[in-house]
């Protein structure tokens, strides 16, 4: 979409960073609540403690070397952990936030679900804007606690955040929507990509 080759990362093969201009960190199972100092609740899912593992130390590398880094849903949550924060495990509105997909969606498409309000003077608005657009959303945990060094750049209209940043790295954005996942990609979802390949180029010898 907007020119990155992208690289898959096996954790069976071991892979780092190296070689990589940026990192994207994407949806997928809950992190293990004992990440962040906390027991289950029923509500929360299996957890993926390898990927957990392996997740965590490729941002722990990408900030070591400055590398741009995109957190989408889950990715966004351990960016909280990976900076001491902590997650709700179920959010009280959760239904507003885990819209499954209906007859109306193309197959593994998510059309808006909410709007968030994007926090003037952000990093993050400086690529999409000030003020609301509408987001897709299917999860049902988010962040508690912001982990130190983070800010919130983006929230829902219940105070859910829906975006965190690093105000101290050129590219370092986390997002609790999918803006890879929708039925027609927003312009401002579309510039939030654009940004991200900007500063990969930037890195790139």
């Amino acid at each position: 979409m907007v020119g990155l080759e992208p690289v898959r990362i096996n954790p069976a093969a071991h892979r780092t960073i190296g070689g990589l201009s940026g990192l994207v960190v994407t949806g997928g199972s809950d992190i293990n609540p004992a990440r962040y100092g906390q027991l289950p609740e029923p509500t929360t899912g299996q957890p993926d403690d390898e990927r957990d593992e392996i997740e965590i130390l490729l941002v722990a590398e990408a900030l070591r070397i400055g590398l741009p880094v995109l957190g989408i849903c889950r990715g966004m949550q351990l960016l909280n952990v990976v900076h001491g924060g902590t997650l709700v495990q179920q959010l009280a509105t959760g239904v507003v936030h885990a819209r499954p997909a209906d007859d109306q969606d193309k197959p593994g498409r998510h059309a808006a679900a909410h709007a968030v309000e994007v926090t003037p003077g952000s990093r993050l608005a400086a690529i999409v804007g000030t003020g609301r657009y509408d987001v897709n959303s299917r999860h049902h945990q988010g962040i508690d606690r912001i982990g130190e060094g983070l800010v919130a750049c983006a929230r829902a209209d219940d105070g859910t955040v829906e975006g965190v940043e690093r105000k101290d790295r050129s590219f370092f954005i986390g997002v609790e929507w999918h803006p890879e996942d929708r039925i027609d990609i927003s312009p401002q979802d579309r510039r939030l990509f654009e940004a991200f390949a900007v500063a990969v180029s930037e890195v790139r010898p």
